[in-house]
Order: structure tokens, then C-alpha cells, then sequence
């Protein structure tokens, strides 16, 4: 991104940090990423507020940045809020995907977006960055995003989206997700072009996993059935009519998924570290037990 290269390269002129919040953090995929980039620039970021409120990921981000993230943010306000540079946010996917059965603003969840919007108009900071499933940009017939949109400029910023796909930066994983940008100021905007050569999933699935996440005897059976094992390891997908298909990547992971969604080589589940990594995640990263 030039315009974060060279938001860095200014405040690390002025021997200041980036500061950035994290909103709808979860277990801190965002942050990670932030600080990853700071890192390679040689340019401190520092994280000023986050926000989540599952308390399972609450737990999960404090383990790893030793902090615990606000609550609902709803109950929050902007005043209270630290001033930053960057506003980060993966707001809620649910009404915009298959599974939320695309309910979008008639879902409570839908309407978070405008919390966003709250905090933008209230802190204005000089850029942000927002994610959500790649069917956001589709629904009702891009109604949805052209209001998002709109909204966004009306708060004064340069906003942008694409949609990419993890696959095409070096995740084993078919993951496509839109990413909304805006810049305070009109700059010079680089989007990321892919073409990372895929990470081999026999290099982030792990040697020895605990029996229990092995499928049962009857559903590896069935399985063996429908599909051969090949040399390479590869992630077993069904789907609702029993078609499977095998592929050397996973698909995008499903919180709350039947058991026997996705299966290595048709036998077990993926084990937590296994599917960090599918997620990027690098290995220092802590399992909240």
C-alpha cells in the first residue's frame, strides 16, 4: 500500500507510531497484520482501542496482546474513543452471507456498519480499512454497498473496494473477501496484486493430531466410498446433497460447521493451529485454552 508506506515513512520521520484501532477484532487477525507490516517498514504502529463482543475472542486477543478488548460497541462513545490514524474493522458478516440468509440491514448485525460510521464522523482519522464476505458486494443487487458507499463519502473520504482472494497470497485457502478502503485526503493508491505462490498444504497441516478430531469409523467409510485418497494431502468437502470434492486447499472455514464439513484426506477435522495458519497467523500466536 503506498499510502500506508508512506503514512509510515512521515511518522517515523516524527519518531511517532501509527495508531489504529481495532473494531470487531476477534482474535486479532487485523492487528496481526498491522503490526506485521509496521514491523517490515521499520515504523512503530501502536493499537489504542479494540473491540469485541464475544467474549471467547476477548479471551483469545488478551492472551496474545495483553489487553482486553471493549465490549459492545454500541455502548461506547466516540468521545471515549482514542484519537488514531487508521481505522481497522471486520464488521459483522452474518447478514450479508449464505449462512445469515443475506438479510443485510434487516438484521440487527447489518446495521454496525453505522457504528463505524459514528466513529469516522466523530475521530476522523486519516484512512481506514473494512472487510466483510465477498457476497456484501452483491446484495440486493449492490443496493447495499452503493449505501455503504455513499455514506462513506459523505463523511468526507476517498473510498475504494476490491474483493481478493487469500488464495492468490499464499494461503491453502479459498477465502474471498471484500475490502473497503478511504483516505481523508486524496493519495496515490496501490491495491495488492496477488500472484503469491500457494503455500503447500502439507507444509501447515501438522504430524500428529489428537484422535479427537478424527471422524468416526462410519463417516470415513462413507467417504472412502465417494472419494480416493491421493498422494498429496488434501481438504475433503461435502456438500448438503453428498457430493465430495477434494482439493489441495481448504475452503473458507465455518464457525458452528457440522462436524464432518471439512476433513483431511477424508479423516479428521483440522486442528486449531492447522487452521491459524490456513488464516495466516504465524505460530507465535497463542490458543486460548
Amino acid at each position: 500500500m503506498v499510502s500506508y508506506s508512506n503514512m509510515a515513512n512521515r511518522n517515523g520521520k516524527n519518531g511517532k507510531a501509527i495508531r489504529f484501532i481495532d473494531l470487531f477484532c476477534g482474535i486479532g487477525g487485523f492487528r496481526v497484520a498491522a503490526e506485521q507490516i509496521s514491523s517490515e517498514l521499520g515504523v512503530p504502529a501502536k493499537c489504542v482501542f479494540s473491540s469485541d463482543i464475544d467474549e471467547d475472542c476477548q479471551r483469545a486477543y488478551e492472551i496474545n496482546f495483553g489487553e482486553k478488548p471493549a465490549g459492545d460497541i454500541t455502548t461506547v462513545k466516540a468521545e471515549d474513543i482514542p484519537d488514531h490514524d487508521i481505522l481497522l474493522a471486520g464488521f459483522p458478516c452474518q447478514p450479508f452471507s449464505i449462512i445469515g440468509h443475506r438479510k443485510g440491514f434487516e438484521d440487527t448485525r447489518g446495521t454496525l456498519f453505522f457504528e463505524i460510521a459514528r466513529i469516522l464522523e466523530a475521530k476522523k482519522p486519516k484512512a481506514f480499512v473494512l472487510e466483510n464476505v465477498k457476497l456484501f458486494a452483491g446484495h440486493n443487487n449492490g443496493k447495499t454497498l452503493k449505501r455503504i458507499m455513499a455514506a462513506l463519502r459523505d463523511l468526507g473520504y476517498h473510498a475504494d473496494f476490491r474483493i481478493f482472494n487469500a488464495l492468490d497470497f499464499g494461503l491453502p485457502q479459498k477465502r474471498e473477501r471484500i475490502f473497503i478502503i478511504g483516505f481523508k485526503k486524496a493519495c496515490s493508491f496501490d491495491w495488492p496484486k496477488g500472484g503469491v505462490p500457494m503455500t503447500p498444504l502439507k507444509d501447515i497441516l501438522e504430524e500428529n493430531v489428537p484422535e479427537q478430531y478424527y471422524a468416526s469409523a462410519y463417516i470415513r467409510k462413507n467417504r472412502l466410498k465417494k472419494h480416493k485418497p491421493t498422494k498429496e494431502p488434501t481438504i475433503w468437502h461435502e456438500n448438503k446433497a453428498g457430493h465430495i470434492s477434494a482439493y489441495p486447499f481448504s475452503c473458507a472455514l465455518r464457525a458452528g460447521a457440522s462436524y464432518n464439513y471439512l476433513l483431511v484426506n477424508g479423516e479428521r477435522r483440522l486442528a486449531p493451529r492447522e487452521m491459524l495458519r490456513l488464516q495466516g497467523f504465524p505460530d507465535t500466536y497463542k490458543i486460548a485454552a
